[in-house]
């Protein structure tokens, strides 16, 4: 699948979580201000924030299709991961937030019930953020897209989030007001690590960062090649949904340039084939022996 037409479908699971996120979060603050349930509307600003994260996932898609030009040789898939670092911090803010207005609420000794309407809401909106998170995680990984895996995670904690609502104010019906202001502090607590998770695995591949389980099994791919008789160094990385991949082999001195050149040919479709890797540059070196 090429990489442009990836990105195509990334765009369909984007505007999937803007949509979902968009009608959720009104359910949600509405339902929640009318049952005075704080852990719903909680819940519900927390799609706030995914909306405006989707966004800058779509965003971040668009510009990735852009091709190469002067100043972008390998082209601009790296906005895919600046776009989900924006989306981090703005969750990583609102999570802030809401912990604090939980804790204010805490010590406020509000003691409403929610209506079991918002109970009911909560569980709702977990089941249909899932089913998003099913559409998105099988989209991400068929076109190997680190953005709209992380939208995918997203969606499944929000999915989560809301199931902790529903606990929380199914607590406050059983003479336990304070677990639902509990549960809006836990839900602040999961938009935290939601942001941290993210920041983390797209701060790791702008710097570079490569998975050593798939750089071992690229390096293996390279070894058991026909014609390779050492490999030197192998590095990788990825950019967006590509990876590159740059390699230093050994070959028979005796060899011409067309069959050295079949070799590195052949290195190129295995590695696209098993580790959908998009752009290879192999550096060949005649083969000496240790005495030679």
């Amino acid at each position: 699948m090429e990489t442009e037409a990836q990105l195509k479908m990334g765009e369909k699971g984007a505007w999937l979580s803007i949509f979902a996120y968009i009608f959720l979060a009104i359910v949600k603050l509405v339902i929640g201000h009318f049952g005075q349930s704080e852990g719903l509307m909680a819940d519900g600003l927390n799609n706030t924030t995914d909306v405006v994260s989707s966004i800058a996932i779509l965003i971040g898609l668009r510009i990735s299709q852009k091709p190469p030009d002067e100043n972008h040789s390998y082209g601009h898939y790296r906005a895919e991961s600046i776009a989900s670092l924006i989306a981090a911090f703005i969750m990583l803010t609102v999570g802030i937030q809401v912990i604090i207005d939980g804790v204010e609420s805490f010590f406020s000794n509000q003691t409403e019930t929610p209506d079991m309407l918002t109970a009911w809401t909560a569980l709702t909106c977990a089941m249909i953020m899932y089913f998003v998170y099913l559409y998105n995680l099988k989209l991400g990984r068929i076109i190997n897209s680190p953005s709209i895996k992380a939208a995918a995670y997203d969606n499944r904690s929000d999915a989560f989030v809301s199931i902790g609502a529903f606990i929380g104010i199914i607590g406050t019906q059983f003479g336990f007001p304070f677990l639902d202001t509990i549960a809006a502090i836990i839900v602040g607590v999961i938009i935290c690590k939601t942001a941290w998770d993210i920041f983390r695995d797209n701060a790791h591949t702008l710097t570079d960062g490569i998975d050593t389980a798939l750089l071992s099994g690229i390096e293996q791919t390279i070894i058991e090649a026909p014609g390779v008789l050492k490999v030197s160094t192998v590095k990788a990385r990825t950019q967006g949904n590509q990876i590159l991949v740059e390699a230093t082999i050994s070959v028979d001195p005796d060899l011409n340039v067309v069959e050295s050149h079949e070799i590195t040919e052949n290195i190129e479709e295995q590695l696209d084939k098993k580790h959908r890797v998009s752009i290879v540059m192999i550096h060949i070196e005649p083969y000496q022996t240790e005495t030679g």
